[in-house]
């Protein structure tokens, strides 16, 4: 027996198992009082494949740190106590699972033994011992040891897939809730095909898209370089069958994803064109995967196809990993959902500004005396808007438009401003002279002209007839002709000036109007019921009668209707007259500015009304809430004494007053205005300067000015003689501070 009590030839090495021997173990083994280890216990366990080193209890924590043991072995027969100190310091830097340690200690001592596992021990093999026995306890705890590090290993290893696993899910749900938030039709699909070549750690990727043809185009592709023209047919254009032999029409058509690991192994599908690729670029196609792009239980929208997946650690070539190859599927059917959604939001705006642009249209169209104008005035509200964007300093360097949805906010807004005008009747907004109404009334009025003349007529041949004819009556009943012409030439004058009628105008309209004709018929028959009905209470004249040759007649006032009255709860301050319309002669012959009477301004004034009763009753969404505003306060001043709310320029945003600018510069310079001429630059503008800083913001009138903003206009929309004005200088409005 030797230093440790080992029975040098108490077990042969065939004794161990075959699984404890084969493969080597490090074992140290530390004699704490003993100069050196037993050699028949060395020798014992050499044979058995341990991989023996001793040393003193002194270095025994060196040889710990420099080593790789699988089983620390303290000799502690003669020295429990320094035994127990070693433990406790080794069990100080390495855990059980991590090293074990074992004591071979004295078989009498059961108190030490318990302090040996308390301070950390592994084991305790009693000695003298059998150095088999010593063998297949070592080959326990080293085997254990090897456990706990694979254990360990795998645990580490697995939660590093873990984690990427999820920061893969989560970088597919940022990937997701980004494509599902976005508005680019092209920056979702980059961010499919991104995050599926990311996904799926591959070379590259090609985004098709099916067309309405029934043929695949090529969207996009991870490549830099041009793509190709040509479209894949889903369908033989001979005989109708299905073009499955190319793998992205397999994919599009039946909905399902593809995965090849080897293209040049492929038989199913025609892969000439990629082989034709890597032969005339030297690149090598080895994996690909196609994935439909669409919605769960939808057809499928576009297909995704990826080349070459790479192996994270050595970079080759490797089959596309079908777990990836899962996510990349559920990304591209959630994108797919997000363009859907996208084409649907998009398809809907179209819709509205379709539907907004009818509206206009329809308004120019009713009336083809105002031509263009609601087309013209988006157009030049947004020129100036973009302009005020522009500026870099002076009051409108801090305004600007931040998104798409502000600028379509301003657009739908100028495109609507006249909406209200649906409802004002066309010969109003048409009426080129005093007397029209449905037509120019200036007709009935000579027809009358007419009557007296024949009256004259009448009465000189009567006279003739009776002989009481003479020279005198001649000369009078000439006169009476002249004054007839002259009269009549003065009414119809006055129906149409474009000027102030001054008050002697007016006083010989009512001299002229005085004069009597004689009404033979019945001026009731062939009325309608609504005409009859305006006529009760009125007395039927006994005929043949004598009636004004101008008159302002009771059933010429339309009294206003109780729904014609403003609605207080939309804060409108206009001045309201107290009838619907005044079609008396008289009266609109006496207009003394224009051609409009009160009630008639009044009544085209009023579209702004049902402009803003119209869009503030519509749902609009968040980003168009401001279309009312924008649209309906182009009528309003900077002195707060427009309509329809007489706001002050406190009151009117920088947009408001673009489209006051817009709509004042465009009314003046239009061509198509039945009652007046259209003014050139030079008069427009000097109308302009003349309204700035009461009517029209100044500091906008001057940036539309020096932006060039009315030439590059008056360029594309007015006829080149009303285009007299290339330095707008003199043209400027003084700021008053």
């Amino acid at each position: 027996m030797g230093t440790l009590g080992f029975d040098r030839n108490s077990s042969p090495a065939g004794a161990f198992a075959p699984e404890y021997t084969n493969a080597a173990r490090g074992v140290l083994i530390v004699h704490c009082a003993a100069p050196e280890a037993d050699s028949g216990l060395v020798d014992g366990l050499r044979r058995q494949r341990f991989v023996i080193h001793d040393c003193s209890a002194q270095d025994a924590l060196a040889h710990v740190n420099r080593g790789d043991w699988d089983v620390v072995v303290l000799d502690a027969q003669h020295a429990v106590a320094s035994a127990l100190d070693l433990v406790a310091a080794i069990r100080s830097h390495y855990p059980a699972p991590v090293l074990p340690i074992v004591l071979l200690g004295p078989s009498g001592s059961g108190a030490d033994r318990q302090r040996a596992f308390d301070a950390g021990a592994s084991d305790w093999i009693n000695c003298p011992a059998d150095t088999a026995e010593v063998g297949r306890r070592l080959c326990t705890m080293a085997e254990l040891r090897r456990l706990r590090r694979t254990s360990a290993m795998e645990h580490t290893r697995f939660g590093a897939e873990l984690s990427a696993r999820s920061l893969r899910l989560n970088g597919l749900i940022e990937t997701c809730i980004g494509m599902s938030m976005s508005r680019d039709r092209t920056a979702l699909l980059e961010q499919l095909l991104g995050e599926g070549r990311r996904l799926l750690n591959c070379d590259g990727g090609t985004m098709y898209m099916v067309t309405e043809q029934e043929t695949l185009r090529f969207e996009m592709r991870t490549r830099s370089d041009a793509l190709p023209a040509n479209e894949i047919a889903l369908f033989d254009a001979a005989t109708g069958a299905p073009n499955e032999n190319y793998v992205s029409v397999y994919t599009a058509l039946h909905n399902r994803a593809v995965r090849i690991d080897d293209v040049y192994a492929e038989t199913q599908f025609d892969l000439t064109g990629t082989r034709a690729f890597d032969a005339a670029s030297g690149y090598r196609t080895v994996s690909m995967l196609t994935v439909p792009i669409a919605p769960r239980g939808g057809a499928p929208i576009g297909v995704l196809q990826f080349m070459n997946a790479l192996d994270p650690f050595t970079g080759a070539v490797v089959p596309f990993d079908p777990e990836a190859g899962g996510l990349v599927e559920a990304l591209a059917a959630q994108a797919a959902v997000a363009l859907d959604n996208l084409e649907l939001v998009e398809s809907q705006r179209q819709l509205t500004e379709s539907l907004i642009r009818v509206l206009a249209t329809t308004i120019d169209a009713k009336s083809p005396h105002t031509g263009r104008h609601c087309e013209r005035v988006p157009d030049l509200a947004m020129r100036l808007a973009q302009a005020a964007c522009d500026a870099t300093d002076g009051p409108l360097k801090h305004f600007a438009f931040r998104s798409e949805r502000e600028w379509e906010e301003f657009r739908i807004g100028a495109w609507l401003h006249d909406c209200g005008k649906v409802t004002t009747p066309e010969y109003v907004i048409d009426k080129a002279s005093r007397l029209e109404t449905i037509h120019n009334r200036i007709h009935e009025v000579r027809m009358r002209f007419e009557v007296l003349h024949r009256d004259l007529e009448v009465e000189r041949l009567q006279a003739q007839i009776a002989g009481t004819w003479d020279d005198s009556r001649q000369a009078a009943h000439e006169a009476a002709l002249g004054d007839l012409q002259r009269d009549f030439a003065f009414v119809a004058r006055c129906n149409v000036e474009d000027g102030t009628l001054p008050d002697a105008a007016i006083a010989q309209l009512a001299h002229i109007g005085a004069r009597q004709w004689t009404r033979r018929f019945d001026d009731r028959l062939g009325l309608s019921a609504h005409e009859l009905a305006c006529r009760e209470g009125e007395p039927v004249s006994t005929l043949p009668c004598s009636e004004p040759l101008l008159a302002d007649r009771p059933w010429h006032i339309v009294p206003r209707p109780d729904n014609e009255r403003l609605d207080p709860a939309f804060g409108f301050r206009m001045d309201m007259p107290e009838h619907l319309y005044h079609r008396g002669e008289l009266y609109n012959l006496a207009v003394r500015n224009g051609t409009l009477t009160h009630e008639e301004r009044y009544k085209i004034n009023e579209h702004m009304v049902h402009t803003v009763m119209m869009l503030e009753r519509m749902p609009f969404p968040k980003h168009l809430r401001r279309v009312p505003e924008y649209a309906g306060t182009h009528h309003e001043r900077m002195d707060g004494q427009g309509y329809p709310r007489r706001l002050g320029a406190e009151e009117l945003s920088v947009p408001s007053r673009i489209m006051a600018v817009a709509d004042i510069f465009e009314a003046l310079t239009a061509a198509d205005r039945p009652y007046k001429k259209p003014k050139t630059l030079s008069q427009a503008l000097a109308v302009m300067q003349r309204m700035a800083g009461t009517h029209i913001d100044a500091d906008l009138y001057n940036l539309f000015l020096r932006a060039g903003v009315y030439l590059a206009y008056a360029q594309d929309h007015l006829d080149p003689e009303q285009i007299d004005v290339t330095d707008p200088t003199p043209f400027l409005a003084a700021i008053h501070v």
